[in-house]
């Protein structure tokens, strides 16, 4: 049996289609001939989600976002994505919308729960959270840099509105003068140094006579160190130290009583006695002065005067 061109023309062309239909869906991580469940969430803000991208689970194309629109009467959005069906876990695993790379593009990751809640069916609505992505991070981090900068440079205008005020004719006149002050005085101390280094240079020969007599000197000083060291001085020093030490010894003594010294200098009856020697001799003084006859015979005849 021959089938007409017409049949021939239906059947290339359904095959075509087919086939078309067939690369579609698996470039999409679909199949004609798999059931695929319905799943939904919703968020606040879907900025860089397209219709088309992929839904993963650890990171394994599981799916595609099927369709983005408003929920109603509402200002969220219901994002409808379909996933294979041989993918199961709970009803509590998360739809976490990310920035899949740095051109803006964001995904839709699934983290799957494995708890003992039901599994998840087709038409259900899983929980969602956003994943700050790298331009939220940078936006984050920027504003309050931001916002102090403008703070300093607010601070900074004032400050030189201030110095301007400040800063009359008068006043910039000072500072000029105390500029060229300050030149003046670096160039007097720059020739300073230029007069150092001539007298340096041309003082070199003697300044380095002067080291080498202070090295002679201490050479010599060194030798007449080592030459006492070796002299008697050391002898000396030990007997000077023994006489120190006797000398101490016999103050010891004096200080506890011992000895003739020590009696002189704390027993009273010494003294007492030279007193009463004193006082006797001062008395005969007296009586010599009063009474010399007394003491003293002579005679110009050589005769003795009696005495009464």
């Amino acid at each position: 049996m021959k089938l007409s061109k017409e049949i021939k023309a239906v059947l290339i062309i359904i095959s075509g289609i087919f086939l078309f239909l067939l690369g579609y869906n698996f470039l999409n991580s679909t199949s004609l001939f798999k059931k695929e469940n319905n799943l939904f969430a919703l968020y606040d803000n879907v900025e860089g989600l397209q219709v088309g991208t992929k839904v993963t689970v650890n990171g394994l194309s599981v799916g595609k976002v099927s369709k983005i629109d408003f929920l109603p009467n509402t200002t969220q959005i219901l994002v409808s994505f379909s996933i294979r069906n041989d993918v199961v876990f709970s009803k509590n695993s998360v739809a976490e919308l990310y920035e899949a790379g740095l051109i803006g593009g964001k995904s839709i990751a699934i983290h799957p729960v494995y708890d003992n809640s039901k599994k998840f069916k087709s038409g259900d609505t899983l929980k969602s959270s956003i994943k700050p992505g790298l331009t939220d991070v940078v936006n984050q981090q920027i504003a309050p840099l931001q916002q102090k900068l403008e703070k300093v440079l607010t601070n900074a205008d004032s400050l030189f509105s201030g110095f301007n005020i400040v800063l009359n004719s008068e006043g910039k006149n000072n500072i000029s003068k105390t500029l060229e002050k300050l030149s003046s005085a670096l160039k007097n101390t720059d020739d300073l140094v230029s007069r150092f280094n001539s007298i340096t240079k041309n003082q070199s020969e003697n300044i380095a006579k002067t080291i080498l007599n202070l090295k002679t000197v201490s050479e010599n000083l060194s030798q007449i160190s080592d030459s006492l060291s070796k002299s008697s001085l050391k002898q000396t020093i030990n007997n000077f130290e023994k006489l120190s030490s006797n000398f101490n010894q016999v103050l010891t003594e004096i200080r506890n009583g011992k000895g003739t010294i020590s009696k002189l200098i704390y027993e009273d009856s010494l003294y007492h006695n030279l007193k009463n020697s004193s006082k006797s001799i001062d008395i005969l003084v007296k009586d010599l002065k009063s009474n010399p006859k007394k003491y003293v015979h002579f005679s110009l005849f050589g005769k003795k005067e009696k005495v009464n």
